[in-house]
């Protein structure tokens, strides 16, 4: 039986990153989701009151044959501003910072080698925030939540914030997706 990985990823509001990683060819699910804190089934308005410590992130699970994580990587980076502290756009506090949590040390050496060009080409005026932490536990967010955009495409936050990032990501990322 094939065995698929994992990548997880905080870049600010969980329903424009899962909306974004659901495109892309050789990955098999994204889930919305809670981790990097402390409080066990964290609720969203409990994360959102920034007193858990988790970031909203997403769960990816995907074929490594299909796409690597280096190609998960590109797509996180270039699709949010990682040198904002606790900050993606409008949404600010600390469940919207920019992370990745690893889950084996490839994923680890890839992370921070990557941060390391990104720093080093002055690719942002400003210095890269994204925190590169181990992967302790997933909590998956309320059902409402998942597969938010899809679900909910007439929306004013996903019309008017989801939608223009989502035609961007298609443009530079045309020969990733699955449509």
């Amino acid at each position: 039986m094939k065995e698929y990985k994992t990548a997880t990823f905080g870049s600010g509001c969980f329903w424009c990153t899962e909306a974004i990683f659901q495109k892309l060819k050789g990955v098999l699910s994204v889930t919305p989701g809670y981790s990097g804190g402390k409080r066990e089934n964290p609720t969203y308005d409990q994360v959102c009151s920034g007193a858990t410590g988790h970031a909203e992130v997403i769960h990816i699970q995907y074929d490594s044959e299909i796409i690597s994580f280096e190609d998960l990587l590109e797509v996180f980076w270039k699709t949010h501003d990682p040198t904002t502290l606790n900050r993606q756009g409008a949404d600010v506090g600390s469940q919207y910072r920019s992370v990745i949590f690893y889950h084996d040390e490839e994923q680890k050496e890839l992370s921070e080698r990557y941060k390391q060009k990104l720093n080093e080409a002055g690719i942002f005026d400003k210095p890269i925030v994204t925190e590169i932490n181990l992967f302790q536990k997933f909590y998956p967010a309320e059902k409402y939540h998942q597969d938010y955009y899809n679900n909910n495409p007439a929306q004013p936050y996903c019309s008017f914030v989801i939608t223009p990032k989502l035609a961007k990501f298609e443009k530079i990322f045309a020969d990733k997706l699955t449509r």
